[in-house]
């Protein structure tokens, strides 16, 4: 086992940090989204039972809102663990999805449990021969092992969809047969090396804990050492590799729930929703229509303005 594979996952981790913070920020960024303005909105937790808002209240604007954080973190972790609305809406696609994500979840925190075991074996002697120390690491190899069997189903289940379904055919690229193909590999290389060289996850924890010590030796010689340099260095890419694509999704998900689906702000005067919203009404419109004449030098102000008779529309807005 070289020095390649604790290049690649030092390069993977740094990568992936700086690849997600410019997608926060880029989406940070962007102009106010047009809001859904659907109700229920889960942090009005005593509104949601019945599907209602605070606009039920008379004189609504002057009085205080209900944000509960208690709520809207339930509803995100409803959402993030066992994916409710695709359940509720497309559970063929579900049964496979469910799987893909709970078990990368379970592989991510078998990685968090390695390396926060590493630093506690490192900051307190015995800590790995104790009783505490014995359930650590039964609960890495217990999520290490299932994380990464049922992600592998998954990914095979929902690679299978997509190339047989004839409901996803318009809707399936070339990448994304790549990104599940690359998931399936990355992932078995991984559970290969667990079934034949470290049922016990001791090779893979003693990398994890070269990385965290910067220690670079090698955890094995042989095949096992082979095996455990190459399912690293699969792990490490594909960790870099997934912040940029769409596969990023998970970031964007958060404002597109945050800013589109549940920002029920008002819009008072001086307020910084009328900022967004100004700020918009000063973009450049890009297209054109019978009933939009832009050339992409007039904005939307200008357009709402225009004389539309000369249109064939009606009177001048």
């Amino acid at each position: 086992m070289s020095l390649i594979p604790y290049l690649l996952a030092y390069a993977g981790i740094v990568v992936f940090v700086v690849a997600v913070i410019a997608r926060i920020r880029m989406f940070a960024r962007m102009p106010m989204h047009l809001r859904w303005e659907l109700y229920p909105v889960p942090h009005e937790a005593s509104r949601a039972a019945h599907g209602g808002s605070y606009l039920e209240e008379v004189d609504w604007w002057l009085k205080p809102r209900e944000v509960s954080k208690a709520a809207e973190l339930k509803a995100m972790g409803t959402e993030i663990l066992f994916l409710e609305a695709l359940h509720k809406h497309n559970r063929p696609m579900w049964r496979s999805s469910f799987p893909f994500h709970f078990g990368l979840y379970l592989v991510i925190a078998a990685t968090a449990l390695m390396g926060a075991g590493s630093v506690l074996a490192h900051l307190a002697d015995g800590f790995a021969a104790s009783g505490f120390g014995s359930l650590w690491h039964a609960a890495v190899v217990l999520t290490g092992a299932v994380g990464l069997a049922i992600s592998i189903y998954g990914a095979l289940g929902l690679l299978q969809r997509r190339l047989t379904s004839p409901d996803l055919k318009d809707f399936t690229t070339a990448a994304d047969v790549f990104n599940l193909a690359f998931f399936v590999v990355a992932f078995g290389c991984a559970f290969l090396t667990f079934a034949l060289f470290d049922r016990s996850f001791t090779l893979v924890s003693t990398f994890i804990h070269n990385l965290v010590t910067l220690r670079f030796e090698p955890v094995a010689s042989g095949q096992a050492g082979l095996m455990v340099g190459v399912s690293v260095s699969l792990l490490a890419v594909l960790l870099a590799y997934i912040p940029l694509t769409h596969m990023s999704h998970f970031v964007g998900k958060y404002f597109a729930y945050h800013s589109v689906r549940w920002n029920d702000a008002p819009n008072l005067q001086g307020g910084p929703q009328e900022a967004g919203i100004m700020a918009n009404l000063t973009q450049k419109v890009t297209w054109a229509a019978p009933h939009i004449q832009s050339g992409g030098e007039k904005n939307w102000v200008e357009v709402a303005t225009m004389d539309y008779k000369k249109y064939g529309g009606g009177e001048k807005k």
